[in-house]
């Protein structure tokens, strides 16, 4: 027999009052009348005051009943699952983690309940199934995971009630739940570059964003800290360090902003010996983490007895931040005549570059890229055959190429478009049939090095966008007639003489995707892709970089995009610029697609 999900937890509404007002919205609320119940995937999110609590199990509730309650009770905003415990054994009670593991589903799991044993020891399996479409860890990482799920659980009588005595550690969730119960937080650590990852001092300094899900309504400030000093996710965890000492514990259980928004912090003796320049890189990592949950003035790191270690303010993180080289707010492209052009916010007309590239016309231009201090430039000719770098300043010669590609030429043939790390180096890679290869010049003026990319499976890469890091690198790869778009890690060994760099693990971000035709970076931890799904029209959207969809991530339609740009700094909202099919368009906050400029291709922002 099949049992069916019954919502109770409409009995544990529990609704913030603000202002003197239901945060619901409800008008009036009546005097009597009957309580009726709702699924819990109908609640609204948007409504982030109202926490929703599960019901314990009734007395002589029947295995079906047992199941329903137990599967909304794992959905409410009950702290430590206090209420979904109650449905369980008492030996299990204790033994049950619900943070091993979060299954997501694209429905609330179909269940399947079968009697089992005999007369004297009676029990009942229960079998939970449905299509699994992500996962999270212990550490709270998201992957996306298509495939069938299957779970088992098993029932039996303690104390003449029914209860489980048997069921897998973690959660399993339907996606609407989890959209309601979960947000995307950045926590952030340092880039680990390795030999040959950035010659001045401030590359050490470079934060990395390492999104995680975690719980919107459960303490969002202490569990952002807890999540930090659980150190980085597996996947970033080889190019990336915490300056967090290794056993660094809160000592408060719970955490708070004051009156002037300023957080304290206090941690055990672990990281209480720590000179100033280590306190203030933990204080940099607290402070860019909790921001994402709370508006923070400063960061101080104290004692377990309340003494002070250093403090840090809002004025004096960014040095640590990865948007270090500052916020522009000027779009580049290829125009008609193949030569670079700039366009700012408040222009209504695109202007060239001075320089070889630009006004001087000393070479016809395919694709480009800026680099982030907007001093130089890269240009790929428009055959495709060769990469030439130089100043963006009248008279100045274009020089030798940098690379030159060893494949033909045509739209899908030769050198990619070029991209800039944050620590001045360039990368780009050759589409050559024969000889495919990733290649970074070291400071864009240095001797071209091969770059490894092992897992392409036969792939090649036809597209790049290098994070501002440096550690993370979003590629384009073909294979056949698909494009599909993957996250790879930049690892770096061998010594600062003969360094010796490589992309790891790559993992696909956005596996609904069948053919992605244009990516960029849009934020520490988020993408802007346009691409489309089987036997679908193309889409804009944006996606984070652990593969999950970013809520009301639907952009104003425009069709046939080719090239896309997004600004990656935090702040004031920036334009998107877009090559479509009648030439380069631009997107300012709160309008619609504008054209400026009919024959343009190829649109970046610095990087």
């Amino acid at each position: 027999m099949r049992a069916v999900r019954r919502s109770r937890a409409v009995a544990g509404l529990v609704a913030a009052v603000a202002g003197g007002t239901l945060v619901a919205g409800c008008a009036s609320m009546p005097g009597s009348g009957d309580v009726t119940a709702v699924d819990s995937s109908q609640r609204a999110d948007a409504d982030a005051q109202v926490r929703v609590y599960g019901v314990p199990p009734r007395k002589g509730e029947q295995p079906q009943e047992l199941v329903a309650g137990f599967l909304e009770a794992i959905t409410s905003d009950d702290p430590d699952y206090g209420t979904a415990r109650m449905y369980l054994t008492r030996s299990k009670q204790g033994q049950w983690d619900p943070s091993a593991s979060t299954t997501v589903l694209s429905q609330t799991p179909q269940v399947r309940i079968e009697r089992t044993g005999g007369d004297r020891e009676p029990g009942y399996t229960v079998t939970l199934t449905g299509r699994q479409i992500a996962k999270v860890d212990a550490k709270h990482a998201y992957k996306p995971d298509d495939g069938t799920y299957r779970a088992t659980l098993h029932m039996t009588r303690e104390e003449g009630e029914w209860r489980i005595d048997a069921l897998d550690s973690g959660l399993v969730l339907g996606v609407a739940d989890f959209q309601r119960i979960y947000r995307s937080v950045n926590k952030y650590y340092f880039a680990e570059l390795g030999p040959g990852g950035g010659g001045s001092a401030s590359a050490r300094d470079v934060l990395v964003a390492d999104p995680v899900y975690l719980r919107k309504r459960i303490d969002p400030v202490t569990s952002s800290v807890r999540a930090l000093l659980d150190g980085p996710t597996s996947w970033l965890d080889p190019v990336a360090a915490t300056a967090f000492p290794t056993g660094t514990k809160l000592v408060d259980q719970r955490l708070a902003l004051d009156d002037s928004s300023g957080l304290k912090v206090r941690v055990n003796d672990r990281a209480a010996g720590a000179n100033q320049e280590q306190c203030r890189r933990m204080a940099a990592q607290l402070l860019y983490t909790v921001q994402e949950s709370a508006k923070v003035t400063d960061v101080t790191l104290q004692d377990k007895d309340g003494g002070r270690l250093c403090t840090l303010g809002r004025d004096q993180v960014k040095a640590y931040g990865p948007e270090q080289t500052g916020q522009p707010d000027r779009q580049y492209f290829v125009d008609g005549q193949h030569r670079l052009a700039s366009l700012g916010d408040s222009d209504t007309e695109p202007h060239r570059v001075p320089g070889p590239m630009g006004a001087d016309g000393a070479v016809q231009l395919r694709s480009v890229a800026v680099d982030r201090k907007e001093r130089r430039a890269a240009g790929v000719s428009a055959n495709g055959q060769a990469l030439y770098v130089a100043l963006m300043q009248p008279g100045v010669a274009l020089g030798e190429p940098k690379v030159t590609s060893r494949g033909g030429t045509g739209a899908k043939a030769g050198l990619t478009a070029p991209s800039w790390d944050g620590l001045g180096d360039l990368w780009v890679a050759d589409q050559d049939a024969e000889h495919p290869r990733l290649l970074r010049v070291p400071a864009g003026s240095g001797t071209p090095e091969d770059v490894r990319v092992p897992g392409l499976d036969g792939g090649r890469i036809t597209g790049l966008r290098v994070s501002a890091d440096g550690v993370r690198v979003a590629l384009l790869v073909t294979k056949g007639d698909r494009t599909t778009l993957r996250l790879g890690r930049v690892e770096r060994r061998g010594s600062a003489g003969h360094p010796s760099l490589s992309v790891q693990e790559l993992r696909s971000v956005a596996p609904r995707l069948e053919d992605v035709q244009a990516v960029t970076w849009a934020g520490a931890s988020r993408l802007l892709v346009a691409g489309s799904e089987q036997g679908g029209l193309q889409q804009l959207q944006y996606i984070e970089t652990d593969g999950s969809q970013v809520n009301g991530s639907a952009l104003p339609g425009i069709t046939g995009v080719r090239g896309v740009a997004a600004p990656e700094t935090a702040g004031k909202a920036q334009a998107l610029v877009a090559e479509g099919e009648g030439g380069i368009v631009r997107l300012l906050p709160d309008t619609n697609w504008k054209l400026v400029g009919k024959e343009g291709s190829a649109p970046v922002y610095p990087g």
